[in-house]
């Protein structure tokens, strides 16, 4: 996950909707079942979901009164907490 790209569609989110990034990931998980993709592919797309997903999470904590930057310093602290583990 890349703080500066979950921070950009925070952003997005926030301009606009949070239906277009669940569409847009609906679409990747799509995606995803096309046999022909190199693992490099499905890589990149992965990446892309889950940085869609930890922006929805942020955004979250934003519309329940939390700071952005409080709420992508707790989310990144619990990817960081289950990754050690």
């Amino acid at each position: 996950m890349k703080l500066p790209v979950i921070k950009h569609l925070t952003n997005f989110i926030q301009e606009n909707d949070e239906d277009y990034v669940l569409e847009t990931i609906e679409t990747l998980e799509a995606l995803t079942e096309v046999p022909s993709l190199k693992d490099e592919e499905l890589d990149v797309i992965g990446e892309l979901i889950s940085n869609m997903y930890g922006a929805i999470e942020v955004h979250k904590a934003v519309k329940s009164g939390v700071s952005q930057k409080e709420a992508l310093n707790g989310f990144m602290q619990r990817v960081m907490g289950s990754i050690d583990k």
